[in-house]
């Protein structure tokens, strides 16, 4: 942490983006919304905030960001602020791109190209596929080879000054005890004896795709390389496509711009599982479907009744305020170039176990039930947990699997609507539940912790109390049955249900 000078408070922070030219992939998504609304709204004489997004002209790349980010509720106190003058001053500041992450200088046209690698000072990489089990291409493409073009781009700014990588947490895979804010090397996998060439597996999915391209069988491709991500995933120790692929963009970071003596300095944001905005700017604000949501709109919508959970294992999750935060602190403080990875996660700090989560779900759905289809109110029943895989797939098998094998016998030799119905309905419950399982049920049972050691030293050397509102990053000063019952859930209701 040799890269921090002395003690900051938010007026260093918000002195920083002064005059400063960021260029920032993945506006688009969850937290690259809530990092350009707060640039703008603390530091309005930012100069101007690059936004690439796929678009085929730079009208398409303007309604995008209109609609995909700017028209958002959570550009609400922002657009309070400034008035009528809120449109001419996003026009003033903010820059779409249309551009490619997937092509070298982002598809860039040349005259583009030298404006911005004249001006840039800071470049956050937060554009990602964040799907599970994405095929292997699309996360080759995105995940890594993205880093690589971004960063072959950072090489040519001659004034950049911080280039941050939005990575995760859980691209340390299964790992039990404590994982350390430590940089991946370059070929290191999770799994003795095996060695991970990048540019081998390029190779490999090129042949594989050539060959299914070939075949002329869209969907069979399609499935086939969501196979292949997750059968080298878990060939190298990662549990899924998403994280393995994570973890060789870090790689492809380290190779790029930390191990080749760039100048620049890098830093890595690792955050765990992003939960609804708990602050600033809109208190609930959330987007998509984070991880444990699936399981809180599950409970809402009563189509689960169990789950493979350990409810007194830690769930670390971290809101998306706290995430931006700590990232925009974490670009101030970079000084020197050199790497330093930041854990931006409550395990350690502040943990919460999975049963927080429940219990006040079950308290929020009890005192708000939901209403059916029908009119009726939706009575709020307990779920049950299984603390192991193989206590979860018994249950299965004899509360779903064996009772569908029976409708389906009987819908068969009776011909009778009833039962083909009631097998339909049970089928796509049991066919819910095992996604969310698969899915999710190894975040349920993850049993590592996230050492936060360059995170709290982050956090000590700003002067302001751990209490500010306008630069919390702090997870101990979350009440978390608070948090859950009074603002996440309710969020999720209200932006992912539209309730």
């Amino acid at each position: 942490m040799s890269n921090m000078v002395g003690t900051m408070d938010e007026g260093r922070i918000i002195e920083y983006f002064k005059n400063k030219t960021v260029l920032i992939t993945g506006s688009t998504g969850f937290l690259g919304k809530i990092l350009v609304e707060k640039i703008l709204r603390v530091q309005p004489d930012v100069r101007k905030i690059y936004l690439p997004v796929r678009a085929v002209d730079s009208a398409t790349a303007k309604q995008r960001m209109q609609t995909e980010v700017i028209g958002k509720e959570l550009f609400g106190l922002l657009k309070e602020q400034h008035g009528k003058g809120f449109e001419s001053f996003i026009d003033a500041k903010v820059v779409p791109l249309a551009a490619d992450m997937m092509h070298h200088n982002l598809g860039l046209e040349d005259s583009t190209l030298r404006e911005i690698t004249q001006d840039l000072n800071i470049i956050v990489n937060g554009a990602a596929t964040t799907n599970f089990y994405e095929r292997y291409d699309v996360s080759l493409d995105v995940n890594v080879m993205g880093v690589k073009y971004l960063c072959q781009l950072a090489k040519k700014c001659a004034k950049l000054e911080v280039f941050l990588h939005v990575s995760t947490a859980y691209v340390c895979g299964e790992k039990q005890g404590v994982v350390k804010e430590r940089a991946f090397r370059v070929g290191e996998t999770l799994r003795e004896g095996t060695q991970l060439d990048i540019e081998e597996e390029v190779r490999l999915v090129a042949e594989q795709k050539q060959r299914l391209e070939e075949a002329g069988d869209v969907k069979a491709e399609r499935k086939a390389m969501k196979e292949l991500g997750l059968e080298r995933a878990r060939h190298f120790g990662w549990p899924n496509t998403y994280v393995f692929s994570k973890a060789m963009g870090e790689m492809m970071l380290q190779e790029q711009l930390v191990g080749r003596g760039s100048g620049i300095a890098v830093v890595i944001a690792r955050p765990s599982i992003i939960t609804s905005v708990h602050r600033d700017p809109l208190p609930g604000w959330i987007e998509g479907t984070r991880t444990i949501d699936a399981i809180i709109i599950g409970y809402a919508k009563q189509s689960l009744s169990c789950f493979l959970a350990d409810l007194d294992l830690i769930m670390d999750v971290v809101p998306g305020d706290l995430v931006v935060n700590a990232m925009m602190a974490a670009m101030a403080a970079a000084a020197e170039p050199e790497l330093t990875v930041y854990h931006v996660t409550s395990s350690v700090r502040n943990p919460a176990a999975y049963a927080v989560l429940y219990r006040t779900g079950f308290r929020y759905f009890t005192e708000n039930p939901r209403v059916g289809k029908d009119g009726r109110v939706v009575r709020t029943r307990e779920m049950h947990f299984f603390r192991s895989i193989a206590s979860f797939r018994a249950f299965m098998a004899v509360a779903y699997a064996l009772p569908l094998q029976l409708l389906r016998l009987l819908s068969l030799l009776c011909f009778g609507l009833l039962f083909a119905r009631r097998y339909a309905e049970l089928s796509r419950k049991y066919a819910f539940v095992m996604h969310l399982v698969d899915l999710y049920g190894p975040f349920a049972l993850f049993k590592a912790c996230f050492d936060d050691l360059n995170m709290d030293t982050l956090r000590s050397s700003f002067s302001m109390a751990s209490s500010s509102r306008l630069f919390h990053m702090d997870p101990k000063a979350i009440d978390w049955d608070d948090y859950f019952y009074r603002i996440h859930i309710p969020g999720v209701i209200k932006y992912v249900l539209k309730k």
